[in-house]
């Protein structure tokens, strides 16, 4: 993933061609835009971030408007780009849920894939709880947990909304991760069977018996058709680019198609749920036929 003195170079390099595209060299661009000589080469070396005004005229310049949607989506992702999880919950995780929560109100179609673990709009409290506990103590911030829940469970709020509509694709591994006690995701994949039946919702499961389309090295959301995020270990990515975000949308299409859904989504569920009884309650068990 790309830090943010990466993002700038890439930026610097790609105004760098456009320019030699052009036929211009560094002067002859600082001068067309009565610029200093050292501005030019500041922006290219990715050692200055350039204004949209300044892109906008840069491509003016180089007569590479054509250009411009996608220059200042790259821009404009320098910003967002690399947020690392010290500075995102530096104010809690109840701020950081609200900030999630405003960006899924205004889109009206949002999609995951997560390989790993349940989808924050699907978790119960109990499962959240863990989750976020686990953040709040690898990143040693402020610990607002309860708050942090409460904030989780009000965005869930945006399911029952008219308008917004939601696509979900999860690995088998998600629900049988014990990122928490057993009963506690036995409860949470009960939610997630219940959740499968909204009239807006999609909840497909890749079982460990399918052939992957690609490997899932990573979660990500897609949200409508002008952001992607993705989370690491150390940060969350944002993409704004539109072939960055056409990619996504491809590899949520593979994904898509290696899951099942419906009635076969509800039994594979089922028969987790039973795996986890048989082996954490075993007790429970001894009275059932073979």
């Amino acid at each position: 993933m790309p830090n943010p003195r990466q993002a700038r170079e890439a930026l610097g390099a790609r105004l760098r061609e456009l320019r030699k595209d052009a036929g211009l060299n560094g002067k002859q661009l600082a001068q067309t835009l009565r610029w200093q000589a050292t501005k030019v080469s500041r922006i290219e070396l990715g050692k200055q971030t350039p204004t949209e005004d300044d892109v906008r005229a840069w491509l003016g310049a180089c007569d590479a408007t054509d250009q411009q949607p996608s220059v200042i989506a790259q821009l404009r992702g320098l910003e967002l780009a690399y947020a690392a999880w010290q500075r995102q919950l530096r104010t809690g995780t109840r701020d950081r849920q609200r900030q999630i929560a405003s960006i899924e109100a205004e889109t009206d179609l949002v999609r995951g894939f997560e390989p790993a673990t349940v989808p924050g709009l699907f978790q119960t409290r109990e499962y959240a709880r863990h989750i976020m506990a686990q953040s709040i103590a690898v990143h040693e911030v402020t610990n607002d947990l309860e708050d942090g829940l409460m904030a989780r469970m009000e965005r869930q709020e945006i399911l029952y909304r008219p308008g917004h509509r939601f696509h979900f694709v999860l690995t088998e591994a998600a629900i049988r991760n014990l990122l928490c006690p057993p009963e506690v995701l036995m409860g949470q994949i009960e939610r997630l069977i219940a959740s499968a039946t909204l009239p807006n919702v999609a909840l497909g499961i890749i079982p460990f018996s399918a052939r992957l389309p690609k490997s899932p090295v990573h979660g990500f959301w897609i949200y409508g058709t002008q952001l992607v995020t993705v989370e690491t270990f150390a940060a969350e990515l944002s993409l704004t680019q539109p072939e960055e975000i056409a990619l996504y949308a491809k590899i949520f299409g593979l994904m898509q198609h290696a899951a099942v859904y419906g009635k076969a989504a509800r039994a594979l569920m089922t028969d987790v749920l039973d795996d986890l009884a048989a082996a954490h309650f075993p007790e429970e068990h001894l009275g059932e036929p073979s």
